[in-house]
């Protein structure tokens, strides 16, 4: 038997959720009588007024505790032994809290000293229409916006006017939307400490990457302070990031992934992000212009940052991507979409490398990023100066391409375990 605590306010009704129940989460959601608050780990009800039909609905078989549901401090309990109870939270006479609105017997206890049998059987609960626990989180997710049209346009305006590049837009305008809708508040009344909750929520419940939780914080950081002039994420604290070694390939599985892709088309793709160290973003928008056969480079155009750079083009790359343009008849795009206006997109890039993995079987936990990753280190184990790698990469920083000198094999190679000096028993 679970008991649901029901707390009235003026407007509203609260339903704390002490543990997680699936099937009473699921029917509130799909009742839309409210919505989730994330934060308090609540639902809330949109109403104060729920009569003893309402309460059957939503809580099918369950008793409920209500309280503050008049004007004074009264308690009411519905749902045990089917009819509702009222309990004065004053005290009575003789110091029984209560005790005057109690019912002499339970109902059905026709004689004294006669309980109902344990073993009675409990209410049957109806058959709810359940869905799975990822479908659930999505429809609770379907609150009214409350970022409007006029926010998005401005901060899009002040973005624009900076020369933000598409994906930073589409990313600031999807977390502070994504703020607003989650704790049910107009931008004019978000806190400091509202913002402080949803970055929790995105680390507790989505665990996102110190990268990801960085971008949002920029993203509210940016309207709060530059559009809506109310600078309250000024205070927030960034994540510190994380330390994780890239995913790499070894030289035999690059091999095998290469040879087991019978498409043309995919070949190339992977051969080209890890001859040319690559991004998937970069490697999908290549045109045939773009590519340097004489002086075996490849132009990166308006690359990450906005920045143009040239990288390295193989002699193998360089034959297969001549004898590829003449038998597809490539003029523009090197990678065609659906319509050969448009490039393949980076989905359909990343799933041509996972279908690739499983016809070369590695089990290794890598992207097709990590193709970029190999790049980078297969060099650095070749001997190849790494300020010259952070320049076919397009890195602005050194540290950044220096966290590739913790993979490459090159030093520890010659290093011997201590276990190999031990002598081997007879």
């Amino acid at each position: 038997m679970n008991v649901v605590y029901l707390f009235h306010h003026d407007d509203k009704t609260t339903v704390p959720f002490y543990d997680y129940d699936p099937v009473l989460f699921q029917t509130l959601v799909r009742s839309k009588t409210g919505f989730w608050d994330y934060s308090r780990a609540q639902y809330i009800i949109l109403r104060n007024d729920l009569d003893g039909d309402t309460l059957r609905r939503l809580f099918p078989g369950r008793p409920c505790v209500e309280f503050g549901r008049t004007s004074g401090t009264s308690v009411r309990v519905s749902g045990f032994f089917g009819r509702p109870w009222t309990l004065n939270a004053s005290p009575a006479l003789e110091g029984r809290p209560g005790a005057s609105n109690l019912p002499d017997r339970c109902p059905g206890q026709e004689t004294a000293g006669h309980n109902p049998p344990a073993s009675s059987p409990a209410p049957a609960l109806p058959n709810l229409p359940l869905i799975s626990d990822t479908d659930c989180l999505i429809e609770s997710l379907n609150l009214p916006e409350m970022f409007s049209p006029l926010w998005a346009e401005k901060l899009e305006a002040e973005l624009h006017s900076r020369k933000y590049s598409f994906h930073t837009i589409r990313s600031y305008l999807y977390y502070n939307k994504n703020l607003c809708r989650r704790i049910q508040k107009r931008p004019e009344a978000v806190t400091a400490e509202d913002i402080r909750n949803y970055l929790a929520y995105l680390d507790k419940a989505l665990d996102l990457s110190a990268s990801s939780m960085n971008l949002a914080i920029s993203s509210l950081k940016f309207f709060y302070k530059f559009v809506l002039k109310k600078d309250i994420a000024r205070e927030q604290h960034r994540p510190r990031h994380d330390k994780k070694l890239p995913g790499v390939l070894a030289e035999s599985e690059i091999k095998n992934l290469l040879n087991c892709e019978k498409n043309p088309k995919h070949r190339l793709l992977l051969m080209l992000a890890y001859s040319s160290g690559l991004r998937v973003s970069e490697v999908v928008a290549l045109k045939k212009e773009h590519i340097d056969f004489q002086r075996k480079v490849i132009l990166i155009h308006n690359g990450k940052g906005r920045r143009d750079r040239y990288t390295l083009l193989s002699n193998r790359a360089a034959d297969f991507i001549m004898q590829y343009c003449s038998l597809h008849e490539i003029d523009e795009w090197l990678f065609p979409g659906i319509s050969a206006n448009c490039h393949l997109s980076v989905r359909s890039a990343q799933n041509i490398f996972i279908k690739a993995l499983g016809k070369a079987r590695i089990n290794k936990p890598v992207s097709i990023h990590s193709l970029r990753h190999t790049f980078a280190t297969h060099l650095l184990e070749n001997g190849t100066d790494i300020r010259y790698i952070q320049e076919l990469l397009g890195h602005t920083a050194l540290r950044t391409t220096q966290r590739y000198t913790h993979i490459a094999r090159r030093s520890i190679m010659k290093i011997r375990s201590p276990l190999d000096n031990l002598p081997t028993p007879d």
